[in-house]
């Protein structure tokens, strides 16, 4: 049986093989993204590359990349949703097309030198076509070409990427590869179903996106200058299926901790197993990527997640057990993210200091919840308050309602939360613009200009002040930065200036390709994890900033107008954040 760390290996060396440099996965905190809270496809990093920048590594590349989503949180606890996975992807930078990742994805899935994958058991889907664009008959005959008979070929409308079509930025029909397990995982079964059904048979396994649009905020479509590919496999529902298990809580990767999660809390169900499994992880690897918990942006999302998995039972509220369990991530994963180990103290303290806030919260949760049972039915406002106020996951409050026999009105919970489900789905499939709302002219001056910010503060502060975020439409940029306290107002205006300063020398901005090592050498900062030996893009202005980056800047600074500070607040923790204008 094969290992999930030797099926990445075995992925890498494929596509290796087939002419394709390895680059290193993004964070999951995004770099100057204005769209996602979180790294939620592997796609996210190569969207200035889709749209004609040069990529420094070439034109085919491949990875794997640790992804969020919270868009299937509620699924999460069935066979095969997750909030935090893995994806292996190979790109095509406006070089092979259509026939040649199809091809390349079929050889890799059943070619016995590969995975050997029983080519019976595949089943693809391929855009239907809309009002927008065409059907996608060249994929269906690629399909055709390489053996595949019609009844395992399907269409479908919902094959296209990113699949919010108001979404703007680049996008494309997409083939997806689904494997067919031979059984539903549900109540029912249901006969003849397909990929489209939603009853468990069918897993998708990889999806091929060809971009060759952009989507314009009319709904509109152009054709991009170049075709280019993006595919994403699951590493993890790939190993199941490799594995023969029906659902990806049995793999090597994740099974210890759903063991792990059984020992210390055995009065869970299979599905809060599966939960507390699924939330531990993905805030492990939140917290190693520098996200605490708040009541804001990403960490509104991992305090949701984490207080999820404490409502399931008193032991998860206990200190020693949730070490325990990070710690079993920690072991199951510091051999591919070393990261993880080196961070493992931050870890510990950001759980279990979540923790310890969520004690007192929980408590007088449980007496706003005999209040309001006092009454009789909770009413869906009841049910969000419990949510919202103190992090109840709806789960929880049906659990305390079961015990004292009243009801819940989940119909009018749901309708609340859809009126604040924009911040999960801030995490979810959004657009994409590698970092920035547009490529429009003040967006790629704001963009420079967070480069001169970061310098000024850093320059200010202190050079442990370092990038946590960036926000940056037309109108402002906003700039997240480590920082144990607010700056005074003196400090602020200190920043303004030497930025100002900076702006009217009129200083070149320089792009060039090195290695990772030697901008490391020569002391350039920014959000990058890269082997020493990967090609990277630097920007350097000249005697005052230096910055691996691959967005897109001005020529010299004297093109950015007047930088004004019009805000300074604090995120959380040792995180302030700065909104800037260019007047």
């Amino acid at each position: 049986m094969i290992t999930t760390n030797e099926l990445r290996d075995k992925y890498l060396q494929f596509f290796q093989q087939k002419g394709h440099a390895v680059v290193p996965g993004a964070s999951l905190v995004p770099e100057n993204d204005a769209t996602v809270l979180f790294t939620t496809a592997g796609m996210q990093q190569f969207v200035p590359y889709f749209l004609g920048e040069p990529h420094p590594q070439g034109k085919r590349l491949v990875d794997y990349q640790r992804v969020l989503r919270t868009n299937d949180i509620e699924e999460v606890g069935d066979n095969r949703h997750l909030t935090f996975f893995e994806m292996l992807g190979n790109w095509s930078l406006g070089e092979y097309w259509k026939e040649d990742s199809i091809k390349l994805s079929w050889e890799f899935l059943t070619d016995p030198q590969w995975l050997g994958l029983d080519p019976s058991k595949l089943s693809v889907t391929v855009f239907a076509g809309n009002d927008s664009a065409p059907s996608d008959n060249e994929s269906a005959e690629v399909w055709r070409s390489i053996g595949l008979p019609d009844e395992k070929i399907y269409f479908l409308e919902d094959n296209w990427w990113p699949s919010d079509t108001s979404t703007v930025g680049p996008c494309g029909p997409d083939t997806e590869i689904f494997y067919d397990t031979g059984h539903s995982q549900g109540e029912h079964t249901v006969p003849g179903c397909g990929p489209a059904c939603d009853c468990g048979r069918w897993i998708e396994i990889w999806n091929n996106v060809f971009i060759e649009f952009e989507r314009h905020p009319d709904g509109s479509l152009t054709k991009l200058s170049q075709q280019s590919v993006d595919t994403g496999m699951s590493l993890e529902r790939i190993s199941a299926v490799l594995s023969g298990y029906d659902n990806v809580f049995e793999i090597d990767i994740l099974a210890p901790l759903l063991a792990e999660v059984g020992q210390h809390v055995p009065e869970l169900d299979l599905r809060q197993r599966r939960i507390t499994t699924d939330h531990l992880r993905a805030v492990t690897f939140m917290a190693m990527d520098g996200v605490v918990p708040s009541n804001k942006d990403r960490g509104y999302i991992m305090r949701r997640l984490l207080r999820r998995v404490m409502t399931l039972s008193p032991k998860l509220r206990q200190g020693q057990v949730l070490q325990a369990l990070v710690d079993e991530v920690i072991k199951n994963y510091e051999i591919i993210y070393p990261a993880l180990r080196l961070r493992e103290t931050t870890i510990y303290e950001v759980v279990l200091a979540e923790k310890d806030k969520f004690q007192a919260t929980y408590s007088r949760g449980e007496k706003r919840f005999e209040e309001f049972a006092e009454r009789g039915p909770l009413s869906g406002r009841d049910a969000f308050d419990l949510y919202a106020s103190f992090g109840f996951p709806i789960d929880a409050t049906i659990e305390l309602a079961k015990k004292v026999g009243v009801e819940v009105d989940l119909a009018g919970f749901d309708e609340e939360f859809k009126k604040h489900q924009e911040i999960s789905r801030a995490g979810s499939e959004q657009k994409f613009k590698g970092g920035l709302a547009d490529h429009s002219d003040s967006v790629v001056q704001l963009h420079t200009a967070t480069h001169l910010l970061q310098a000024a503060l850093r320059e200010v502060l202190g050079t442990h002040v370092a990038q946590k975020g960036s926000n940056i439409t037309p109108e402002r940029l906003r700039f997240d930065f480590s920082h144990p306290a607010a700056p005074t107002k003196d400090q602020l205006t200190m920043v303004e200036d030497l930025v100002n300063e900076k702006i009217l020398e009129d200083l070149s901005v320089q792009k060039e390709t090195i290695t990772f090592a030697e901008g490391q050498k020569r002391g350039a900062i920014g959000v990058l994890q890269a082997q020493p030996s990967d090609q990277v893009t630097l920007y350097t202005i000249p005697g005052f900033s230096l910055e691996f980056c691959g967005g897109p800047h001005v020529t010299h600074t004297g093109q950015l107008g007047h930088f004004k500070i019009t805000k300074e607040e604090a995120v959380s923790s040792g995180v302030r954040r700065i909104k800037a204008i260019l007047e």
